[in-house]
């Protein structure tokens, strides 16, 4: 028996023609979802990831010190 899936926006079964969403409508939700910012990837903030940009590139210049002295 073949599962149709169904429509991450309103649950009703996707059609092929706009799959994986039902409508053309529930597709235009998902991308106003998309421009809007809705969706999001876990991360860190951006005071934190400079400064483990610091923290790295320090590591990485004392590395070259240490490369150089004879």
């Amino acid at each position: 028996m073949t599962r149709v899936a169904s429509c991450p926006i309103c649950s009703k079964p996707a059609q092929e023609r706009y799959r994986p969403f039902c409508s053309r409508r529930c597709a235009d939700v998902d991308l106003a979802r998309w421009l809007r910012g809705d969706y999001t990837l876990p991360g860190i903030d951006g005071e934190a990831a400079d400064e483990a940009i610091g923290h790295l590139e320090a590591d990485n210049q004392e590395g070259r010190d240490e490369d150089e002295r004879p």
